[in-house]
This record gives structure tokens, C-alpha cells and sequence, in this order.
């Protein structure tokens, strides 16, 4: 058993000691946030994301994100839109670096929770009738691909955000609201890069 744990801690050693990169580092982004419900109005992001590098080429990362938009519902071809909509995203996600130096475009997913919140309720006319709009905080599980570049510690990226569809009501009916956003952002790595 001596033996097996001296070889595991000389294994553990020798890969340290061969990295050429420093592996933490710490992702801060700030964006535009565009939900794809048409008719409805972007909105700006913030986002921290820790992240620990299994190599030169592949991160994992734990992203904290907040957009701020207008949340919207579509019925009958008129879109109805609320003053503020707020998601917040706890997600785990992983990049892979293509190239070693210069510019290097990178790829990415993520999987985890997304809150949606919402500043209240409008009211729309519903043929003669003015109808009251909740819309609806909910948290739910949903994904994120990525495509970007980073070169140095700046890092520009574009995000698909698949948060999850959330059902509101007008009057005593139900109606889904899509909630996926295109978030474009760039921000800078603090740590990291190359030792």
C-alpha cells in the first residue's frame, strides 16, 4: 500500500511539475443580452466564472450569470412585454482551446439552473376587454452552448442560453413564454496563462 501511494504522489509530482500554464483563473464578462421572443427589447449581462484548467486546452468552470431584459409573451401574433425580466444562471461548463499561442478560438457548453424573475405584471386589451399579464418567477433546469476567442487574458465570447420556457397567464389562461437569449459579451481572465 506504501508503495502505491509513493507512486500515486511521484505521478501527482511529475504532471505539476510538467505544466506550462497556471491552471486557476477567474473569468469577469460584461455583455448584451437579446431574448429570441421576437418583439421583445435586449438588455445588458454580468458574469463571474471560476475556472480550473485540466490542461492547456480544456477548462472547467462554474459560470454566475445575470441578464437583465425585457421578458415577453406572444399570443395571437401580438407580443405583450413586461418592464424588467431578470435570469440568473448557475451553470457548470467546460471550454476547449484550439491552438497554444496567439489567438485561440475556444468552444464550450454548460448545464445547470436558471432562475427567471420578472418586475410584475401588465395589462394588455384582449379584444374589448383589458386583461391582467403575470408574469411568473420559476427555476429550472437548462443549458448553454458557446463559441469565442481569448487571446492574452481578454476573452470575447458569443452564448446561446436555453433557459428554460415558463408559463404565464392572462386572465385565467395560460400562455408560455420563451425565454432562451443570445448573450454577447467580452471580459478578461484574472490569473491564469502561461507560467
Amino acid at each position: 500500500m506504501k508503495n502505491y501511494l509513493a507512486g500515486l504522489f511521484m505521478l501527482v509530482a511529475l504532471s505539476a511539475s510538467a505544466q506550462v500554464y497556471k491552471p486557476f483563473k477567474v473569468n469577469v464578462s460584461v455583455g448584451y443580452a437579446k431574448p429570441l421572443n421576437a418583439g421583445v427589447s435586449g438588455g445588458f449581462l454580468v458574469a463571474v466564472e471560476p475556472k480550473y484548467g485540466l490542461s492547456d486546452h480544456f477548462d472547467l468552470g462554474l459560470r454566475l450569470e445575470s441578464a437583465f431584459v425585457a421578458r415577453g409573451i406572444t399570443r395571437n401574433g401580438n407580443t405583450t412585454t413586461s418592464d424588467v425580466g431578470a435570469f440568473g444562471s448557475y451553470l457548470i461548463t467546460g471550454n476547449y482551446l484550439f491552438g497554444t499561442e496567439g489567438i485561440r478560438p475556444f468552444l464550450g457548453a454548460g448545464v445547470g439552473l436558471y432562475s427567471v424573475a420578472s418586475g410584475g405584471s401588465v395589462t394588455v386589451q384582449d379584444g374589448q376587454t383589458p386583461q391582467q399579464v403575470n408574469f411568473v418567477s420559476d427555476t429550472k433546469f437548462g443549458g448553454m452552448i458557446r463559441a469565442g476567442i481569448k487571446t492574452g487574458h481578454f476573452v470575447a465570447a458569443v452564448e446561446y442560453n436555453a433557459a428554460p420556457t415558463t408559463d404565464n397567464t392572462i386572465g385565467t389562461t395560460k400562455i408560455s413564454s420563451e425565454n432562451a437569449y443570445l448573450g454577447v459579451k467580452v471580459g478578461f481572465d484574472i490569473g491564469g496563462g502561461r507560467r
